[in-house]
């Protein structure tokens, strides 16, 4: 009699067990298969391919990873070199650097030192028979295979002695070709030195938000790479006449001085020279000078060892808002002519105090910066076409160029004595007198003896002892000439009149809104 029984209760989970744990190996079984198919075809392998045989190498070599710059840096990075000056323990730059000596007079190792001496590689040697010597350190690149290399001039200034270490470790001996204070330059070269690797300077300028590169020697520590953009283009911090520096974020600090910054393809588009910095270290704020400065002058230091810069000897200041309206001119531009110095290329062409400087050979002049900055490109001896916007109308001036003294200062006013008999204009806030009553002042103009505080001349900084010399285009000499100027241009519809000051920092001009006077 056959078994009709129903299977217990036992047999049921054993065999439901059976079936769900097949059925999971199936299920795991077929997902790792499609994960290997699909893990070989994102490798560019058939559907056949063995999957063990898809090693980790073969699968990273196919990762999408972001580029580098270890490229650049490889081909750049061995023609920038460490540059080690030693100079004198006398001069002004070396008291500087001995007062951030941390082993000098004052730190704990300044007993030990006096007694025992210095080591060789210490900065400041003081040993017994020695001459007492001061040591900095900088960067710089290799602009030829025979050893030409750029630096700052304000790294090798007064140098007795300069070192030069590649990246490769070697150490040469420099020679210091020329230097130029004005923009912060010096080229020197190695000697003995020959199949150096070299880099080349820049033909286009960069781009506000261009990825730059800045290699050099901070701190002593040898090549070192930062990596930024550029933040910003022409700026002016005051270091001299010709400031035109790129602004970047890469980090750069103390010993980066002469290093250069380069672009995505290699090219030194910069040289850096300075550091915005509240603590002395970097604060992603630092400029390079331009590689078109760069190219020019280390052209003339090469030939002559100094630069030779075209002059036409005026004295010039911004076109503001006011001025211009003054003027005539549409909106603020090119550079105000406040005076032109006697006997200079200026005068002698005819350009006279009130002109506007708008054009040089007929590229536009954006401000006073960019006028000083044209004319000192062009060799002295050259003739130059000057856009002059005068009397309210534009005309061209041809100018030969002199050659900028070398140490030229602004010429300065003699200060006067606040005496002498005045005249009160409580509208314009200035008590007047004849120049010629007043000792020191000179024997033009009306001078200043007096300056309400409160007054409409006080906030466009007038002082006292400050002669004027001109108002609205008129020369006048008394008190009562320079009220019926003001009177006559607020009569012709000015809103603001210029009036040409001499003070003891120059001559300037000054516009005052005639609402105020």
């Amino acid at each position: 009699m056959s078994d009709t029984s129903t299977p217990n209760n036992a047999t049921k989970t054993s065999a439901a067990r059976r079936f769900l744990t097949a059925r999971r190996v199936t299920l795991m079984s077929s997902v790792a298969g499609m994960a290997a198919l699909a893990l070989a075809a994102g490798a560019g392998l058939g559907p056949t391919t063995n999957f063990t045989a898809l090693t980790a190498p073969a699968y990273a070599q196919n990762v999408q990873r972001p580029a580098g710059f270890a490229d650049i840096v490889e081909k750049v990075k061995p023609a920038v070199v460490s540059v080690r000056v030693r100079m004198g323990a006398d001069g002004p730059r070396a008291s500087a650097m001995r007062d951030s000596d941390p082993f000098g007079p004052g730190s704990p190792f300044e007993e030990f030192f006096r007694r025992f001496g210095r080591p060789d590689n210490m900065p400041g040697q003081r040993g017994p028979g020695r001459r007492n010597f001061t040591t900095g350190q900088g960067s710089g690149f290799l602009i030829s295979a025979d050893g030409y290399a750029v630096t700052n001039n304000h790294v090798v200034d007064k140098a007795e002695k300069v070192e030069v270490t590649t990246d490769a470790g070697k150490t040469y001996t420099a020679k210091v070709i020329g230097t130029d204070p004005r923009t912060d330059l010096a080229l020197i070269k190695l000697d003995d030195a020959s199949g150096m690797p070299f880099v080349r300077l820049s033909d286009a300028a960069p781009r506000i938000g261009d990825w730059v590169l800045a290699v050099g020697n901070p701190f002593g520590l040898g090549g070192t790479v930062t990596a930024g953009i550029v933040s910003a283009r022409g700026r002016d911090i005051g270091a001299g006449p010709y400031d035109d520096f790129i602004q970047i974020d890469a980090p750069v600090n103390k010993g980066n001085s002469g290093g250069p910054t380069f672009d995505v393809d290699g090219n030194v588009i910069g040289v850096n020279t300075a550091i915005f910095s509240p603590s002395g270290g970097s604060v992603g704020i630092a400029f390079a000078i331009p590689s078109e400065t760069v190219k020019t002058v280390v052209a003339q230091l090469k030939d002559k060892g100094q630069v030779t810069r075209g002059w036409i000897g005026v004295q010039i200041q911004p076109v503001t808002q006011d001025i211009a309206d003054s003027l005539g001119l549409k909106e603020p531009r090119g550079a105000l002519v406040a005076e032109p110095q006697s006997g200079s290329p200026a005068a002698k062409a005819g350009i006279k105090s009130g002109d506007v400087i708008v054009s040089v050979d007929g590229n536009p002049v954006k401000d006073a910066r960019m006028l000083a900055r044209r004319i000192s490109s062009v060799a002295p001896g050259t003739t130059v076409k000057l856009g002059v916007f005068t009397d309210g109308k534009e005309r061209n001036v041809s100018v030969t160029l002199g050659e900028l003294p070398k140490d030229r200062q602004a010429s300065k006013g003699q200060d006067s004595e606040d005496s002498g008999r005045s005249t009160n204009e409580p509208r314009l806030g200035l008590s007047l007198a004849p120049a010629g009553s007043v000792a020191g002042a000179g024997g033009e103009g009306v001078v200043i003896t007096g300056v309400d505080p409160e007054g409409a001349a006080a906030t466009h900084g007038f002082s006292t002892g400050d002669v004027i010399l001109e108002v609205g285009g008129k020369t006048v000499s008394s008190p009562a000439e320079v009220r019926k100027a003001l009177t006559d241009a607020r009569g012709s519809g000015k809103k603001t009149v210029l009036m040409r000051v001499k003070s003891g920092q120059g001559t300037r001009f000054v516009a005052i809104p005639l609402g105020n006077a």
